[in-house]
């Protein structure tokens, strides 16, 4: 008389426990393992499907299942999104990344803060206040959501992905303030930056812009327009300029080192004639911007370095309300 050593119920296994014979223990709840395969091959392992919460691949419908999908970011976690209008690499326009946020409320006793991201070849961070995880994942040349944390001394540590603990620093942290924390290059490794975003609100269909200079390998760089306005001189690593008030329209801003007279501080960026864009300045630029700037927003765009050369930069563009 032959036997299987194969059962498909409990049964079945109990009566061939009664006679002596070896038997494959039925997986419990939950656990993955080989089922009866019906009309198929009883040799065929078959692939159980993942436990609730636990990632694994789908069926792919009319896709190509070999082709990988990028996942979204999870919620305080920084990463490009799609530039918008912002950017124009046919030309000569350096790479641009717009990330949109939402500024919100402070609550009492805190502080509102996010970082930023400007530390050239290193891998992704993951930021730390105090004991809790502040940012999960933030890649280079991005910037997480403002979250709050409450006013005090509180010490900051950036850490890799593998656990590696690049930085730690005690920072303040000032109640019903609002301020973007980059972390940045230095002839050491990295160090923190302090960026306040306190600014006046935009009224009148106005909004505020400013560029701020993250870029390690750069010199001092002007800000300047096609059609010879200079918004920012001489703006040196680690400096970020005063707010300004701007006019919805589109605009051209270009890198450069120049001798030129800039704009009075106090004076507001008006939109620019439209027979100016596409005229590059009678100047070596260093970069350019193209933006399309909207009705009560405020933008603070930031250089960062794009490659080992010197001047090698990129725009990275937060625009918030």
């Amino acid at each position: 008389m032959e036997h299987n050593s194969f059962y498909t119920s409990a049964e079945e296994q109990v009566s061939a426990a009664k006679m002596g014979e070896a038997v494959i223990p039925l997986p419990n709840p939950g656990e993955g393992g080989p089922v009866y395969p019906g009309n198929g091959d009883a040799s065929t392992p078959v692939i159980p499907l993942p436990n609730p919460g636990e990632g694994g691949p789908v069926y792919p419908g009319n896709d190509d299942a070999a082709t990988p999908i990028i996942p979204l970011p999870n919620p305080g976690e920084g990463g490009p999104v799609y530039p918008g209008n912002n950017n124009n690499n046919n030309g000569n326009w350096s790479p641009s990344v717009i990330l949109p946020t939402i500024i919100g409320s402070i609550l009492a006793g805190s502080a509102k803060v996010r970082f930023l991201n400007a530390a050239f070849n290193y891998p992704a961070f993951r930021v730390l206040i105090g004991n809790n995880r502040f940012v999960n994942l933030l890649n280079y040349a991005s910037a997480s959501t403002y979250g709050q944390v409450r006013a005090g001394y509180r010490t900051v540590s950036i850490v890799g992905m593998d656990g590696y603990v690049y930085l730690q620093k005690t920072m303040p942290f000032q109640s019903n303030s609002i301020m973007t924390i980059a972390i940045i290059n230095t002839a050491s490794g990295i160090d923190l930056l302090e960026i306040t975003d306190s600014c006046c609100p935009p009224v009148n269909g106005y909004s505020s812009f400013r560029i701020g200079n993250l870029a390690y390998n750069s010199g001092p760089l002007d800000v300047l327009m096609s059609d010879g306005r200079v918004v920012y001189s001489d703006l040196r690593f680690k400096e970020v300029g005063t707010f300004k008030r701007i006019a919805p329209g589109t605009y051209q801003f270009f890198y450069a080192d120049t001798n030129l007279t800039p704009m009075p501080s106090y004076a507001d960026i008006e939109t620019l004639d439209s027979a100016w864009l596409g005229v590059y300045p009678p100047y070596e630029t260093f970069g350019s911007l193209y933006l399309n700037v909207v009705s009560n927003a405020i933008y603070s765009v930031y250089l960062l370095q794009s490659g080992r050369g010197r001047n090698n930069i990129q725009n990275l563009i937060l625009m918030d309300r």
